[in-house]
């Protein structure tokens, strides 16, 4: 089953060498730095989703200008999967370091995944571009016929066929 969501997670971490850790510290600073050094959560402050949709865009920018500056960066991860992935890993970093919660941090690899596709066209090859189709659906989503009532689903519940 390669080219999917669970084995480009598999594989990012043995083949993104050091570039998916930058990702995710870049995030995480971006994150501090628009919460003010503190996770929301510990300080009772509320941070708002346009305030959260630039934290995403500025890391998402981050990541992709990486991409672009070095171009051994893009060819050492396979295809569109992996950096669409290590991307969207940054982006969830950032919004968690900032908030501390768990399901902001889901909607931020979706938008992540939709920047990225209106960025460069594509995120996967021949054929896997399953990635910006199968996470924002999940995001606060309700979904009655996939297990108990008002049970909450995200991207780690896939709503494909495998």
């Amino acid at each position: 089953m390669s080219g999917g969501v669970g084995f480009t997670q598999y594989a990012s971490a043995t083949y993104t060498d050091n570039i998916l850790e930058d990702f995710c510290y870049k995030g995480c600073e971006i994150g501090l730095d628009y919460a003010d050094g503190e996770m929301a959560s510990l300080k009772g402050d509320k941070l708002n989703m346009d305030i959260l949709e630039k934290i995403i865009r500025a890391e998402n920018d981050y990541a992709l200008t990486q991409y672009e500056a070095y171009p051994t960066v893009a060819e050492s991860h396979f295809g569109g999967s992996v950096r669409a992935c290590c991307a969207a890993a940054g982006c969830g970093s950032a919004v968690a370091c900032a908030t501390g919660l768990t399901q902001p941090t889901l909607s931020a690899w979706s938008l992540s995944q939709l920047g990225h596709y209106e960025r460069v066209g594509r995120l996967g090859f021949y054929g896997y571009d399953l990635q910006d189709q199968c996470t924002a659906c999940g995001s606060y989503s309700y979904q009655s016929d996939e297990g108990m009532p008002f049970e909450m689903r995200g991207v780690n519940y896939p709503n494909y066929a495998m």
